[in-house]
């Protein structure tokens, strides 16, 4: 069998830890890629896979094979794509995943754009406040908001956001601005979370990081209704900056205690780059990845 075949189907049936998957991937048989996998173990003289109750999982040997047929495989894909040039066309299924309001603020403008251009093409988006495992989800591409553990992933940072607490101009006209962490104990707070009997803010001074807990006035289920409570005046909340650039911008609520924000958290699309479906994953990268730097700039 092809060198190349064998680590297609290896990298397939690794990344999704199960013959099945990896053949749905690759649209081949189970059995044909199970022939692929004992071929390849067979020739090297090693065992690449254990099997469990949970379906495959690698062996020591398998892992570092798996990074070294990630990387060759990439090389070819390159070395094809530079050959053939702009007749590459990305068609086919992407999907793709984000924070709640991230992906609704900023990734479906981009959906609208990347679809215009590539018509052949479809998405499925999926936004949920947790960290997803893109492998075990079959997600495509991510954008995390975090920092990153050490992973096998592709990683391209866009930006960066603070989190920054924030008031109407009507409430601070009413009950005053505070004007260190410690102040926000005598103010009405609202938390972006269910039954947060005590809310703890994090703060960061030129000395050192600390934390504040506050009873809040009003605790609600996303992000969206605490801005909301927010602009109408009920209290104050805490959130990362893009997702209130919006009303800032309009003069609805203002940012305060800005000296004692708790740090930047690094934005990055997440993605497993591979010879399936490289080119799919590439355009929406190479699209969405300087739209976003330009847009976090500006927040």
């Amino acid at each position: 069998m092809d060198d190349i075949h064998l680590m297609t189907v290896f990298v397939a049936v690794g990344e999704e830890q199960s013959l099945a998957g990896g053949a749905r991937r690759l649209d081949i048989s189970a059995a044909a890629a199970m022939r692929a996998i004992n071929h390849l173990e067979s020739k090297m003289g090693v065992a690449f896979f254990q099997r469990n109750t949970r379906g495959l999982a690698l062996t020591e040997s398998g892992q570092r094979y798996l990074e070294d047929s990630r990387a060759v495989l990439q090389l070819v894909e390159r070395a094809e794509a530079s050959v053939i040039g702009a007749n590459i066309v990305a068609r086919g299924q992407l999907r793709i995943t984000a924070p709640t309001v991230f992906g609704r603020l900023f990734i479906i403008p981009l959906i609208k754009e990347y679809l215009a251009l590539y018509p052949e093409m479809e998405i499925s988006a999926i936004f949920l406040d947790r960290t997803v495992n893109l492998i075990d989800e079959g997600f495509d591409v991510a954008i995390r908001i975090a920092e990153l553990p050490d992973s096998g992933m592709k990683a391209l940072k866009v930006g960066q956001v603070r989190r920054l607490s924030y008031a109407s101009p009507a409430y601070l006209e009413k009950h005053g601005e505070p004007v260190h962490p410690m102040d926000l104990q005598k103010h009405r707070i609202i938390a972006a979370e269910v039954s947060a009997q005590v809310a703890v803010w994090k703060f960061k001074s030129k000395d050192n990081a600390f934390s504040v807990k506050l009873r809040p006035v009003l605790d609600v289920i996303g992000s969206d209704a605490a801005i909301d409570a927010a602009v109408r005046g009920i209290g104050i909340v805490n959130l990362p900056c893009y997702q209130v650039a919006d009303k800032v911008r309009r003069g609805e609520l203002r940012a305060i205690l800005v000296d004692y924000a708790s740090g930047s958290l690094p934005i990055h699309l997440l993605h497993r780059e591979s010879r399936f479906g490289s080119s799919r994953v590439r355009s929406f990268i190479d699209l969405v990845g300087p739209r976003l730097r330009k847009e976090i700039a500006a927040l």
